[in-house]
């Protein structure tokens, strides 16, 4: 087996092995941050990123191939992974939480249809796949506290059946056809690189820009909404460090929970305070994603990742708000000047 308990020590022990890699979703919040982290690692010509929208000057996309996407269409994948050699898939491209609930019927054409056409792509060229799964994947009867690997999934969001739909399916892929299927259930991500993009925890993105912008922030979710959240740092680390490990040391392969920490809105206040004094915040509850919120876990159980393959955040809280408070004041500064 190989050891990745830091994953740019295995990088090169599989490299040989290794097509080129393709970034679907690459200009979302998780594309922005894994794309430069993927070509720093590979190389900038052997990375694909990949979306649906236009490729804007300075976007880090640019260092390297660009292809305009649509996962919808499965003869641009075919077209894409066979042109580039592809052997390695990392797919993001969905509708989140909130605009799914308010498009369902396109979340479901884009969510599932996409992850399908994907996976027939896949099984026709031999290429691993990550698909990101979510805590959105569970529902109001699944436990709310240290939620386990394996319980009850019934999410009442179109988000969260897509979520479950597409970890179902990513398992049939595997079992049916033998295509090297993995993922995680990600929790909340906070990213300085991208804006937030329609989830609901998206607060705890806009919070640091309004935070740092006006030294306030009107929250959307209740000040005692306890939800795991994770620096986008560690989450794109794990999903590199699964991509990495040899298949037979995973139990799941598929949807491993993750997490790095669980918190409310008031506690993140809190925390930004210690670096900006004069920060206030107040609530504004959105029904919607109130609900949607109390519908999803208030902590992981995250121990079959740790035990598998040596998962372990390195961000706690306080880590988090120093490094993101720092990198987006600086990039807000660099903006306001261009």
């Amino acid at each position: 087996m190989i050891s990745c308990n830091s994953w740019t020590s295995c990088s090169d022990a599989s490299e040989a092995k290794l097509r080129n890699i393709l970034v679907t979703g690459a200009l979302g919040q998780i594309g922005s941050e894994l794309v430069p982290t993927l070509r720093a690692h590979y190389g900038a010509d052997r990375v694909v990123a990949t979306d649906i929208r236009m490729l804007q000057a300075d976007s880090a996309a640019v260092e390297g191939p660009y292809e305009h996407v649509d996962c919808t269409r499965p003869h641009q994948l075919h077209e894409v992974v066979r042109r580039f050699d592809i052997g390695r898939i990392y797919h993001l491209a969905a509708l989140l939480s909130a605009v799914a609930e308010d498009k369902p019927q396109i979340a479901w054409t884009v969510n599932m249809g996409g992850l399908y056409n994907m996976l027939e792509v896949a099984r026709q060229y031999e290429c691993a796949v990550f698909f990101p799964s979510s805590i959105g994947a569970f529902g109001p009867t699944t436990p709310h506290d240290s939620t386990p690997q394996t319980t009850i999934q019934r999410p009442t969001t179109m988000y969260g059946v897509t979520k479950v739909s597409g970890e179902l399916l990513c398992d049939y892929y595997a079992l049916r056809f033998g295509v090297d299927t993995r993922g995680l259930r990600l929790p909340g991500l906070v990213s300085y690189a991208a804006p937030p993009g329609g989830g609901t925890t998206d607060y705890a993105v806009e919070i640091f820009h309004q935070a740092i912008r006006y030294r306030h922030y009107t929250c959307f979710l209740a000040a005692d909404t306890r939800l795991d959240m994770m620096y986008m740092p560690d989450a794109i680390r794990a999903m590199v460090e699964l991509m990495e490990i040899d298949p037979p040391a995973l139990n799941h392969r598929n949807a491993y929970n993750v997490t790095a920490m669980s918190i409310t809105p008031e506690e993140l206040a809190a925390a930004i305070r210690k670096r900006i004094p004069s920060f206030e915040i107040d609530y504004e509850i959105d029904p919607v994603r109130q609900a949607i919120a109390e519908s999803w876990p208030r902590s992981l159980d995250d121990s079959s990742a740790r035990a598998d393959w040596g998962w372990a955040p390195r961000y706690d809280l306080d880590a988090m708000c120093v490094d993101m408070i720092d990198k987006l004041g600086a990039r807000l500064k660099q903006a306001r000047q261009s």
